[in-house]
């Protein structure tokens, strides 16, 4: 069984992305040996980022794919994000562009939720040193875009967590291990849908 993780590169004043980072530290934790664990970064660029998320879900149709973005608001929050919005993408990406009609799917719905209930999970988990929250508002720049284009790829198999910038109580290493104890609860969780 394949799952895949992506983080994003560096963007703005982010010179080092916390998410691919955390997404480095997890691949070297692994998540068991049942589950093959493959790892991308992903450019903070629309058009190249939906390329990716679609060949992720053409060529490997993973078990389930978990995206990982850098919540800069965010200093020591972890945040679940349970749904993708199409609309809204006014923003411009990190080389100047922004989605044709501001939306990622021209014909897609309007929002669409994971299969992964982030309350269930957010309810189970607790992690030292850290905050969890739940949210349904990945914020429309290339967090909330990539997600939307992944569950509609994916057909719900999708996953979204922020987290905040590496910071001293906060490293790579501390996020690597939070993603696996948040990501093996999903993974089961996805067994017990199956069954």
């Amino acid at each position: 069984k394949s799952s895949f993780f992506s983080g994003f590169g560096p963007f703005r004043q982010h010179l080092v992305n916390s998410s691919w980072e955390a997404v480095k530290e997890l691949s070297k934790r692994g998540l068991g040996e049942n589950i093959d664990l493959r790892i991308m970064q992903l450019p903070v660029v629309y058009q190249k980022a939906k390329e990716q998320v679609c060949k992720i879900w053409t060529t490997l149709q993973p078990l389930l794919t978990v995206h990982v973005g850098l919540a800069s608001s965010a200093t020591a929050l972890i945040i679940l994000e349970q749904c993708g919005k199409n609309k809204g993408y006014q923003e411009r990406d990190a080389c100047g562009f922004h989605p044709e009609g501001a939306c990622c799917m021209l014909d897609g719905p309007e929002k669409i939720e994971s299969t992964i209930n982030m309350k269930t999970l957010w309810k189970n988990i607790s992690l030292e040193g850290i905050d969890i929250i739940l949210s349904r508002d990945a914020g429309r720049y290339l967090c909330d875009y990539t997600y939307y284009t992944s569950l509609y790829y994916g057909n719900g198999r999708a996953a979204f967590i922020h987290v905040p910038p590496l910071s001293q109580s906060v490293t790579a290493e501390f996020l690597g291990k939070a993603l696996q104890t948040i990501i093996l609860a999903m993974l089961e969780q996805c067994g017990e849908q199956r069954e």
